[in-house]
């Protein structure tokens, strides 16, 4: 590799807009992100099933799928 082309990796916080704060190394000094893998739905377990114009239920009928 070319010596000095690369950026300085460093030591950097992520600090998510839930409180969270998470100490790791980037080429960015410090990081704000909105969602983090405590407060992401997917993760937490309270994912919603958003259906857009009934799509859910187009497909669920299509295949003959019987939701309980």
């Amino acid at each position: 590799m070319k010596e000095g082309i690369h950026p300085n990796y460093e030591q950097t916080t992520i600090r998510c807009a839930c409180g969270e704060i998470i100490e790791t190394g980037s080429t960015k000094k410090d990081v704000k992100v909105e969602i983090c893998s405590k407060c992401h739905p997917f993760f937490t377990g309270k994912q919603k099933l958003v259906d857009t114009s009934g799509r859910v239920d187009k497909f669920n009928r299509k295949f003959g799928i019987v939701q309980k």
